[in-house]
């Protein structure tokens, strides 16, 4: 899964991350920054593709949060990525994520931009996918500007939901959505179900998309194994999103600082949809220096079924803090 249920419970109780940097800590008011800078070189698989120097992510976030009591905190999030300036001269710096919120024990609510319930739906393993998406919510849309957003860790069961209001009548209208998102853990396995309904801006008309999606891991101690389908359903006929897909993905620690994974995504289109159905798949190895785990150097290669195509490969380092 794209979170596990630790780190959900973890993201409840302390609002900010494990790994942050604590600028400022008293009073009931903590402010951590967090850094997030991947570089790689990387040429996509596919059909007379070129290699170049890519940034991937380029991230700060800031996070703040202040207890009120023992059961109630307050905290707020601001995430700017600048791998748009760094990949592109005409590029700019992007506002990921800006919100503010309330933890009750086991709830927390918030509100801003941030991404939906559908971003934590998932298992493929990839660093990078090139023709396909991770799922078809991803496919959709697993972000927004005006998200309400609840999510409450009950021990064993996560529960998520949040909703993309539409802004209907201002400058700023836009598509709205409502996902849902449950995982829960059974003797090491876990299960997740995702649900979003999605209505493109200016309904009238407008396409409206279905998706669900069901996954399932197993963590056998040194290996892990993990399989995930999701299908969107559009009300227009011939859309490309009326598709099927799913993922396979295995992974394993070759040793304690080692790690590799290998994993293939289908994707099949609706008979009505002009585009043809296509394999992606991947292996690579992840490796983490043992004085500094947030310091890792990685390599990837992957290709696809489709006509002509290619093989990918990327190598990089990604440096967190």
């Amino acid at each position: 899964m794209k979170k596990t249920l630790l780190a959900l419970a973890v993201s409840l109780a302390s609002v900010s991350s494990a790994h942050a940097v604590t600028v400022y800590d008293n009073n009931g008011l903590t402010y951590e920054v967090n850094g997030d800078f991947q570089v790689q070189l990387r040429q996509k698989a596919g059909e007379d593709k070129d290699s170049d120097i890519e940034f991937d992510d380029l991230e700060i976030k800031n996070s703040v949060s202040y207890e009120l009591n023992d059961d109630m905190t307050a905290f707020g999030q601001m995430d700017f990525d600048f791998k748009g300036i760094a990949n592109d001269d005409d590029g700019e710096a992007d506002l990921e994520e800006a919100y503010v919120g309330m933890a009750f024990n086991n709830i927390a609510v918030s509100v801003g931009k941030r991404p939906t319930a559908g971003d934590e739906f998932g298992v493929e393993k990839a660093i990078e996918l090139d023709e396909a998406d991770g799922d078809r919510f991803d496919a959709v849309a697993t972000s927004g500007d005006d998200v309400i957003h609840v999510e409450a860790d009950f021990d064993t069961v996560t529960l998520m939901a949040s909703y993309e209001m539409a802004a209907k009548g201002s400058s700023l209208e836009n598509d709205d959505h409502f996902d849902l998102f449950a995982l829960t853990e059974i003797n090491g396995l876990e299960l997740g179900a995702a649900f979003q309904q999605w209505n493109e801006a200016n309904g009238d008309g407008g396409e409206g998309i279905d998706t669900y999606g069901i996954s399932a891991a197993y963590d056998f101690g040194m290996f892990e194994l993990a399989a995930d389908y999701s299908s969107s359903d559009s009300d227009i006929d011939t859309s490309d999103n009326n598709a099927d897909q799913y993922n396979l993905a295995a992974s394993f620690a070759a040793n304690s600082d080692t790690t590799v994974a290998f994993g293939v995504t289908d994707t099949s289109y609706d008979n009505s949809v002009n585009e043809e159905d296509f394999m992606e798949y991947y292996g690579n190895i992840t490796y983490k220096f043992p004085t500094q785990s947030n310091v890792r150097v990685f390599a990837e290669i992957k290709n696809t079924d489709l006509d002509g195509s290619d093989m990918g490969y990327l190598a990089g380092m990604r440096v967190k803090f």
